[in-house]
């Protein structure tokens, strides 16, 4: 499950079977809600379907919202969150390293990368931890806060990166990219449509979705 966006108050929030592949649900949004979410599941539970486990974002307090079914984190979402925060060209060795400790996560099981991480942190644990004095008010901060939140995501959302692995029964995914490159073709057939109302836009993306 995920949701895409057109300017900032119009989105669609879509349901997936990853088996099948076909469109469960979807929800016409301004802006998506955990609590959404769950009535999507809520939803489809109670037209019959049987949720063997979720794929999601990592969006604050999703994830811990789904207790009773395994829930992986998409890892091309996580791969994302490090390149916000260290960029897509980093330039200090410690972020560099990080970002290709992130690009393992796809080719590598859980062990193997948690492993990397945990040697990434020794080697730089005190580089992290510097602090910068502000001359004005005297008081310090993080020097590095971009890098160490990088490293908190991935060690935050370590617990869900791998549940396709330790579930690999049922065919989960590792990503949501089923949904993201279905949104990515909606969006590039809309573009030749640029103009239309919200209301012919929802009926486009109707059946669109429904093919």
């Amino acid at each position: 499950m995920d949701t895409t966006y057109w300017g900032s108050n119009f989105g669609v929030m879509l349901f997936k079977d990853a088996i099948t592949n076909e469109n469960l649900l979807k929800f016409y949004v301004k802006s998506e809600t955990n609590a959404q979410y769950k009535q999507g599941v809520e939803l489809l539970k109670s037209q019959g379907f049987i949720i063997a486990g979720i794929v999601c974002d990592g969006r604050r307090g999703l994830i811990n919202s789904f207790k009773e079914v395994p829930v992986q984190m998409c890892q091309f979402h996580q791969a994302a969150i490090v390149r916000r925060y260290i960029t897509k060209n980093p330039r200090m060795p410690a972020a560099i390293e990080l970002k290709e400790i992130s690009s393992l996560m796809k080719q590598t099981d859980k062990e193997s990368f948690e492993g990397a991480l945990n040697l990434w942190y020794d080697k730089w644990e005190a580089f992290l931890n510097e602090r910068t004095i502000n001359e004005k008010t005297g008081k310090t901060s993080y020097t590095h806060k971009r890098l160490r939140s990088a490293y908190r995501s991935i060690k935050t959302n370590l617990k869900w990166l791998f549940t396709y692995h330790d579930h690999i029964n049922i065919g989960m995914p590792n990503t949501t990219n089923s949904i993201d490159g279905h949104f990515a073709d909606l969006k590039n057939k809309l573009r030749n449509h640029n103009g239309l109302s919200e209301k012919r836009k929802m009926k486009f993306i109707d059946e669109f979705l429904k093919a």
